[in-house]
């Protein structure tokens, strides 16, 4: 019989600071392009209906959607307007479940299109195409609530005002290219890293999420998986900064002979 363990935070260590579960979940809705929105079914009452959904996030974090109103979602939505839009993580390690995700809850309304077509169309150049159909409209959902998860042990309701007057991290834009680097050219170094700044000693690490405190590794230790976050030096704000930062941490990891 396997023991191999999959979820779990790993060993308690020494807090490391992190943002907050509402600016990791603006994060993850700025970062995000597709969702999947769940409306009320009217074909079959009771039952959710799941849609893919292209979507933009305003300055409030409020999903913004280019829908038609022959699409059954908009039809479901014409009827009962509670609804629910899950976001996804890219995964970049192999497992799905270690990835960010989170699911915002509210009523969908449509939205004038004078206050939300540039944002929509900044995100999707090709939706132009559609907005001149005279059934084609543009629909907001107003937040009511926002559950967060960040990977394995990190979850949790976010209230709508704090989700609302929360900011995306700076690094939002950058860090799926510096995941992809890290993991791909610097797979190894991780492994350093992790045995030097905290005390792990693993066969594989994969960096799964970076913001400008730090970072977050899914590692590997014989038949053992878990999840361990590592703060930065100090805090950054650009890519440049991380990618000063991260230099540093492997050179220290190297210089002590870790590994």
């Amino acid at each position: 019989m396997s023991t191999r363990q999959h979820a779990g935070p790993g060993p308690a260590g020494p807090d490391v600071p992190e943002p907050s579960l509402a600016e990791r979940a603006r994060t993850l809705a700025a970062l995000g392009r597709i969702g999947s929105l769940s409306t009320h079914s009217r074909k079959f009452p009771g039952f959710p209906f799941g849609s893919m959904m292209p979507y933009a996030a305003d300055p409030l974090g409020r999903p913004v959607f280019l829908i038609s109103s022959m699409a059954m979602h908009t039809q479901n939505l014409r009827q009962d307007p509670r609804a629910s839009l899950l976001i996804t993580q890219p995964d970049v390690s192999g497992d799905p479940l270690g990835a960010a995700r989170l699911t915002v809850v509210g009523a969908v309304a449509e939205a004038p299109a004078g206050e939300v077509r540039d944002l929509y169309l900044s995100r999707y150049e090709n939706a132009r195409y559609w907005q001149d159909y005279t059934d084609f409209a543009y629909f907001r959902l107003e937040v009511s609530g926002v559950y967060f998860i960040g990977g394995f042990g990190v979850m949790g309701w976010i209230a709508a005002e704090d989700y609302a007057s929360a900011r995306p991290d700076p690094l939002w834009e950058a860090a799926p290219g510096i995941l992809q680097h890290m993991n791909a050219d610097h797979a190894d170094a991780l492994v350093l890293v992790a045995r030097h700044f905290a005390g792990e000693a693993a066969d594989k690490a994969v960096m799964t999420a970076v913001d400008r405190l730090g970072f977050q590794l899914r590692l590997e230790a014989g038949e053992r998986i878990h999840g361990r976050r590592l703060a930065f030096l100090r805090e950054v704000t650009n890519t440049e900064e991380a990618r000063q930062v991260l230099v540093e941490m492997v050179r220290q990891s190297r210089s002590t002979g870790a590994g």
